[in-house]
C-alpha cells in the first residue's frame, strides 16, 4: 500500500510537472514553414484556422498571413493587410531583408491601429484567438500581431430586463468592446480608467475593470483587482462566474454584487464611487460594492420628479414586504390567532376551509410550488407560447384546485397577491431571495405563529446588518447610520439636495455638486406680457 501511493504521487509530479513545461514560453522559430507546421499542431489542424501564405507581387519575401475565420474583420484583413503586401508600391525590392520586413511591414505597409511584436507562441497564440491577425515572416523569429477584432455581433437594442419608461433605450451587448464604448458615450472625462486581463485557464475571458480615478476608492480597487487575480478557473463563461469567486460571503441568499444591462445605471455608480466589471461575452455588467437599498432603485428614479420617484420606491419596499411574508401572515392568522381578523371575514374563511383537507401551511407549500412549476415552465418554454401556457396553466390549476376542495379560493388569491409581488420587484436577484426565504418565514408562522414571523425578521435583520460588500456595511447608510447620505435610501431627495457621495464608498471628492443649486423662482409671481397692441395699430 505504501509504494502504491508513492508511485501515485510520483506520477502526480511527473503530470504537474508536464504541465508547467508546457506552460512555459517557448520562442518562436526563424523557419516560417516550421512556425506554420506548429501552428497547424497547437490548434489540432482546425479548419477555421486560416493561413495565407504571400510571395508575389511586389513583396517578394516569403509571408505568413494567419487568423480565426468569423471572429475577425474580413474586410480589414482583405483592404490593409493582404492587398498592401502584394500590391503596395512604396515598397522596393532592393530594400526588403528578413532583418527590415517587419520594420517596413508595421510602418508603411499595414493600415490599421493597433500593431504589437511578438517572440513566444504562449502570447501568439493568445493574440490568435482573441481575433487578431498574426504575420509571420520567413528568416525572422518576431512575429506581428494586427488588431482585427470582428465577426458577427448583435446590435444595441433595449435592455430585456430592466425596462424603464423614462431614460435611454441603449442596452449592453455581448462585445465587451462596445459595452465599455457605452459608457464613454456617457461619461467623457479622461479619468475614465479602465483595466483589462484575461480569466480562465482555457478561455482567456477578456474581463475588464472601469471606474473614475480621483472618485472611487483605491482600497477598493486594489481590493477588487486582488480578488480577481487570485481566480483560479479554467473558464469563465458568463459574469455570475466572476460575481460568485469574488463576493464577501457565500452561505447568503441575498446578492452582494449589483448585476445590470443598462449603460446609464453603470455611469450613475461610477460616479458614485463604484467599480465596474465588464467580462466579455454577457450583456451583464458587474457593481461593487452596493447596499441593500441599492436593489430598490430604478433608473428612472433619478429622471422623474423627487416626490413621484419616494412614493415609488416605498411602494417597491412595501411590495418586498408583501413577497417576504405575505403567505406566512395567512398561515399565523388563520392558523393562531382567529381574533387578528375581522369576524365577517373570519367566517367567509372558516367557511371557504371547511372542505379543506389540508392545514393552512400545505396548503400554501401546495400552491407556492405549483406556482413555481409554472413560472419556470414559462421562462424555459419558446417565447411566442410560454406566456400563453403560464396564464392558462395558472387559472385552469387555480380554478381545478379550488373546485376540487385542495385549497380555498382564500389561498389563491394570497399565493398571486405574492406572485405579482416578486413579479414588480426591480432586481431580479433580491425578488429571487425573496422567493427563497418566503419558505423559511412560512415554516416560521406554521410552528410560531406571529412571534415566529418576528423572529424570522429579526434573525434577517441581524444577517443583513452582518453582511459586508468589499467591506462596505451591506445596511449603509443605514447600518451605520450617516444622516448625509440617506436621501437616497427609502426615499429620493430633491437633485439640488445631492451634495455629497456616499462616504463608505467613496472617500476623496466627496463635493459632487455646487452650492445654491436650488432653483430660485423670481420674487414676482405675475405673468409678463409684452404690449404690441399700440404697434399693431400703427402698422395697420
Amino acid at each position: 500500500m505504501p509504494s502504491f501511493f508513492k508511485k501515485r504521487k510520483q506520477k502526480g509530479k511527473r503530470k504537474n510537472q508536464h504541465i508547467s513545461e508546457s506552460n512555459s514560453s517557448v520562442l518562436i522559430d526563424r523557419s516560417l514553414d516550421t512556425n506554420i507546421e506548429t501552428i497547424k499542431k497547437k490548434t489540432g489542424n482546425s479548419s477555421d484556422i486560416v493561413i495565407r501564405t504571400i510571395q508575389n507581387g511586389i513583396f517578394t519575401i516569403k509571408t505568413a498571413i494567419i487568423y480565426v475565420e468569423g471572429i475577425v474583420d474580413d474586410k480589414s484583413i482583405r483592404d490593409f493587410l493582404i492587398d498592401s503586401l502584394m500590391n503596395d508600391p512604396d515598397i522596393l525590392e532592393e530594400d526588403l531583408t528578413p532583418q527590415n520586413a517587419l520594420d517596413i511591414i508595421s510602418n508603411q505597409v499595414v493600415a490599421i491601429g493597433v500593431i504589437q511584436r511578438i517572440d513566444d507562441w504562449d502570447e501568439l497564440l493568445s493574440h490568435l484567438m482573441s481575433g487578431n491577425t498574426i504575420i509571420l515572416v520567413d528568416g525572422v523569429s518576431v512575429a506581428l500581431s494586427a488588431s482585427t477584432q470582428g465577426g458577427e455581433k448583435r446590435a444595441i437594442e433595449e435592455p430585456s430586463t430592466q425596462m424603464a419608461v423614462r431614460g435611454s433605450r441603449a442596452g449592453f451587448t455581448e462585445s465587451i468592446g462596445t459595452n465599455t464604448a457605452l459608457i464613454r458615450r456617457i461619461i467623457k472625462n479622461p479619468d475614465l480608467w479602465l483595466e483589462s486581463m484575461q480569466i480562465g485557464r482555457v478561455t482567456r475571458t477578456d474581463v475588464s475593470i472601469m471606474y473614475i480615478n480621483g472618485i472611487a476608492n483605491e482600497e477598493i480597487i486594489k481590493e477588487v483587482k486582488e480578488r480577481l487575480n487570485r481566480i483560479d478557473i479554467d473558464s469563465i463563461l458568463e459574469s455570475g462566474y466572476i460575481e460568485q469567486l469574488i463576493e464577501d460571503k457565500t452561505m447568503t441568499t441575498f446578492p452582494t454584487i449589483y448585476h445590470t444591462e443598462r449603460p446609464d445605471m453603470v455611469a450613475g455608480n461610477l460616479l458614485e464611487g463604484r467599480i465596474a466589471i465588464f467580462v466579455d461575452g454577457t450583456p451583464f455588467v458587474l457593481l461593487a460594492p452596493v447596499v441593500f437599498m441599492q436593489f430598490f432603485q430604478s433608473a428612472e428614479d433619478y429622471y422623474a420628479r423627487f416626490d413621484i420617484a419616494s412614493a415609488i420606491r416605498l411602494l417597491r419596499i412595501l411590495i418586498f414586504i408583501i413577497s417576504l411574508i405575505a403567505p406566512a401572515v395567512y398561515i399565523g392568522a388563520t392558523t393562531y390567532h382567529q381574533e387578528m381578523i375581522p369576524t365577517k371575514l373570519l367566517v367567509a374563511i372558516a367557511a371557504q376551509r371547511e372542505v379543506i383537507p389540508f392545514p393552512a401551511f400545505v396548503e400554501a407549500i401546495i400552491m407556492e410550488i405549483a406556482f413555481e412549476i409554472l413560472r419556470e415552465a414559462g421562462i424555459r418554454m419558446p417565447k411566442a407560447i410560454g406566456s400563453a401556457v403560464s396564464i392558462v396553466g395558472a387559472l385552469v390549476i387555480g380554478q381545478a384546485a379550488v373546485q376540487a376542495g385542495i385549497v380555498s379560493p382564500a389561498m389563491v388569491i394570497i399565493v398571486a397577491i405574492t406572485a405579482i409581488a416578486s413579479f414588480a420587484t426591480p432586481s431580479f436577484a433580491i425578488a429571487i431571495s425573496a422567493r427563497l426565504i418566503r419558505f423559511m418565514f412560512m415554516l416560521s408562522s406554521a410552528v410560531f405563529g406571529f412571534y415566529g414571523i418576528i423572529l424570522g425578521i429579526i434573525f434577517m435583520l441581524v444577517h443583513l446588518c452582518s453582511l459586508r460588500s468589499f467591506g462596505i456595511p451591506y445596511m449603509s447608510p443605514l447600518a451605520p447610520f450617516i444622516p448625509s447620505n440617506t436621501g437616497d435610501t427609502l426615499i429620493r431627495v430633491p437633485w439640488w439636495a445631492f451634495k455629497e457621495r456616499p462616504r463608505l464608498i467613496s472617500q476623496q471628492n466627496v463635493i459632487r455638486e455646487g452650492k445654491n443649486q436650488k432653483p430660485q423662482p423670481p420674487e414676482s409671481q405675475g405673468i409678463k406680457i409684452k404690449n404690441t397692441t399700440k404697434g399693431d395699430q400703427n402698422e395697420s
